[in-house]
């Protein structure tokens, strides 16, 4: 009885630590590639002397196979080798005995089937390989391999009709298109073309595809048969119908005709395509068809083909959807281009009779364009100026002003009556427009055309009526003060400013000031200038008006000379106090990163030092994440600048250490008898404890600013 066999043991790893020198599998494999480990020295030639010898050579060998064979069956390396070693030692009749057991074993391997046949084929055994073969075949009929060999062996031994007979066996399997193809080459390599043409025959049933019916055809074409290519043509057109036809076969059928030079043909097959075939699968189609009318066709037919499958096109999607107004506007650009008056005023008829089915701007944007096309193109094209202004009037009036407005037409339709010499209608139109829908492009656009008339009156009323519709507009200010500068009126144009700064809303007022700003200094009034800037800096504080204001009286010129950089410098130091008790430091920040530019190109090296020494340093810190609901998310990482001034008048954190220090050796060297005394004492004590309470709780405040002042340092030092 065998023992069970025993699992081995496996040493229990103490340490399981990583080691100090860690070692790469690259680094392994290099030492062993060195030291030639895994070089096995070749085994040592024998020579075989005598026929004894090599029966005993042979037995072991054979034992040794038999033994592999024994242990797995399944491995076919095992029995190739085998039956591969007994070919070599010229015993092929035993070679044949293990390819038979190596197929019992496993009749489904092919490579064993074709490593068996190959040995047969190379040592001539002819009828034992066709036997193979047939074998082989008649249990797999569906690997195409076999065939194939089978099939070049037969044709190899010229063996013409042999080849032809397993061709005719495999094809009533129906094989994939490949097998067909090679069975008609080998019969075209024969010359036999009936042949070859019965078995595309057969190939366009059993596999019915588009390509196969071309490739039959075009079979026809190469081998002088016109006829029967066209034929072949207008079978597979019949057998595909009209529901399975597809363009690649048409259009192969048009270029067999136009390398015919039969181009009426090739129109009729075009023009039947496009007639029976979706639109959608005609792409292709139309392209030849086009290439083809270029090539041998008139002008007239190339537009013709072009505008007619566009306009199939277009009134497909037009009908589809009536209100896709981009396929409108390509329809009409086709129809413009025939320059027939009467079909494109009944196509932008029909165009703008599809209104938006609801209220809404967005839907309306597009739509409204179809009117403007059709008044230009009344104006500019046909020139019939009173259809052209019964179109605009029409368009007008279909417009819900009361919801919303299209400036566009409004001013269209003014300078349409501009060019037709009617100011009067069209100022008339304008003031009709503000007054029932009053827009700002509106008031822009009157203004601009009144300006281009020279009529400055009615400009000052129109921005006057502008500002009462927009009082919070801070351009419609600047243009009106604009205005009056070039007209010369400084006066009215500075009380104009002085207006608009004293409006309670504004959009944009730092524009407006700076306009304000810019305008005075244009007139060469500093002082009027330096007042606007104090005036600004007492409704805000911001950091870009001090900058500005500094850098305005670099730039101002003063009657004494050298006044400018003293007073640059005041307002950068007030800039300075102003901001030293505000929240936002990098507002501070970036004054005086801005004074020492100054100083840099205007100052000293004593006025630079003294901008230097106020620069912060950038310190990082932690502080807590504190959600809207007040629960505390933990903590983030953040930036802050510590300045040396706001440093110089917090306490001395030296001094008061020191004072702890002295504290504490004050309480060491008191005496020990101080437990020990009268009665009396525990009133005095209380009182100085009383007494020492405001004093612990002062050391105490300069514990916690020492080490505030510790947590300071410590966030400056880069190391830490």
């Amino acid at each position: 009885m065998e023992k069970p066999q025993k699992m081995p043991k496996v040493a229990k790893v103490k340490n399981k630590a990583p080691a100090e020198v860690q070692i790469t599998a690259e680094q392994l494999l290099r030492e062993a590639k060195e030291r030639d480990l895994e070089i096995l020295p070749p085994p040592p030639k024998q020579k075989i002397s005598d026929a004894a010898e090599l029966a005993d050579y042979q037995q072991r060998k054979r034992k040794t196979f038999e033994d592999n064979l024994r242990k797995n069956r399944m491995v076919v390396s095992n029995w190739i080798k085998y039956a591969q070693w007994e070919e070599s030692q010229k015993e092929i009749q035993r070679a044949r005995s293990i390819w038979e057991r190596a197929i019992d074993n496993e009749h489904r391997n092919i490579t064993i089937w074709l490593k068996y046949a190959e040995m047969e084929m190379k040592h001539r055994q002819v009828n034992h390989a066709r036997n193979l073969w047939d074998r082989a075949v008649t249990i797999m009929p569906r690997v195409n391999q076999f065939w194939y060999k089978y099939t070049y062996m037969e044709e190899m031994l010229e063996n013409v009709a042999g080849a032809r007979q397993v061709f005719e066996r495999w094809m009533e399997w129906q094989p994939e298109e490949q097998a067909w193809q090679t069975y008609i080459n080998f019969e075209l390599r024969y010359k036999e073309i009936d042949r070859a043409r019965s078995i595309y025959e057969r190939f366009v049933m059993v596999h019915p595809e588009v390509k196969n019916w071309i490739k039959y055809a075009r079979f026809e074409e190469a081998h002088g048969f016109i006829n029967g290519s066209r034929t072949v043509y207008e079978r597979a057109i019949e057998f595909f119908g009209d529901d399975h036809a597809d363009e690649r076969l048409f259009i192969a059928f048009a270029r067999f005709e136009e390398g015919q030079k039969e181009h009426d043909r090739v129109r009729v097959i075009y023009k039947y395509a496009l007639d029976h075939l979706p639109k959608d699968r005609t792409t292709d189609l139309y392209k030849a068809y086009t290439i083809h009318e270029k090539k041998y066709g008139d002008r007239s037919g190339i537009e013709d083909v072009i505008v007619s499958k566009r306009k199939f096109q277009y009134e497909q999607e037009v009908n589809e959807n009536p209100t896709n107004y981009d396929a409108w506007f390509d329809y009409l650009r086709l129809v413009e281009n025939e320059n027939d008056p009467e079909l494109i005023r009944e196509t932008y008829e029909r165009a703008i009779a599809n209104v938006p089915p609801a209220n809404d701007k967005n839907l309306w944007r597009r739509y409204i364009y179809l009117w403007i096309n059709y008044a230009l193109y009344e104006e500019l094209e046909t020139e019939d100026l009173e259809r052209t202004r019964q179109i605009y009037r029409t368009c007008l009036e279909l417009i819900p002003h009361k919801l919303f407005t299209f400036s566009k037409i409004w001013l269209l339709y003014a300078q349409f009556e501009i060019r037709c010499k009617n100011l009067q209608t069209a100022r008339k139109t304008l003031g009709m427009a503000i007054g029932r829908c009053p827009r700002d492009k509106l008031f822009r656009g009157y203004i601009d055309l009144e300006i281009q008339l020279r009529e400055f009156d009615r400009c000052r009323i129109l921005y006057e009526k502008f500002l009462e519709f927009g009082p919070e507009n801070c351009t419609t200010w600047m243009k009106f003060a604009e205005l009056e500068s070039l007209l010369g009126d400084t006066d009215r144009a500075r009380a104009i400013y002085e207006l608009a700064i004293q409006q309670p809303r504004l959009d944009m007022p730092e524009l407006l000031w700076k306009s304000y700003i810019d305008f005075e200094v244009q007139q060469g009034e500093f002082q009027l200038a330096r007042q606007l800037y104090e005036r600004l800096l007492e409704r805000t504080v911001h950091v870009k008006v001090w900058i500005s204001y500094a850098k305005f009286e670099i730039s101002a010129e003063n009657d004494e000379e050298g006044l400018n950089v003293p007073l640059a410098r005041r307002i950068y130091e007030r800039a300075n106090e102003c901001l030293k008790g505000l929240a936002e430091k990098e507002a501070r920040v970036l004054v005086l990163e801005a004074w020492r530019d100054f100083e840099r190109d205007h100052g000293n090296e004593e006025s630079l030092k003294k901008v230097l020494e106020r620069m912060p340093r950038k310190v990082k810190k932690r502080q807590k994440i504190v959600s809207e609901a007040g629960v505390e998310e933990g903590w983030e990482e953040v930036f802050d600048f510590i300045f040396p001034e706001d440093e110089m008048a917090r306490p001395n954190l030296k001094l008061l250490a020191a004072a702890k220090n002295w504290k504490r050796k004050q309480d060491t060297d008191a005496p020990a008898t101080a437990a020990t005394s009268d009665s009396s004492m525990p009133a005095s004590g209380s009182e100085t404890n009383a007494d020492e309470q405001p004093q612990q709780e002062r050391m105490n405040v300069s514990e916690e600013d020492e080490a505030e002042g510790e947590g300071e340092n410590r966030s400056n030092n880069p190391d830490e």
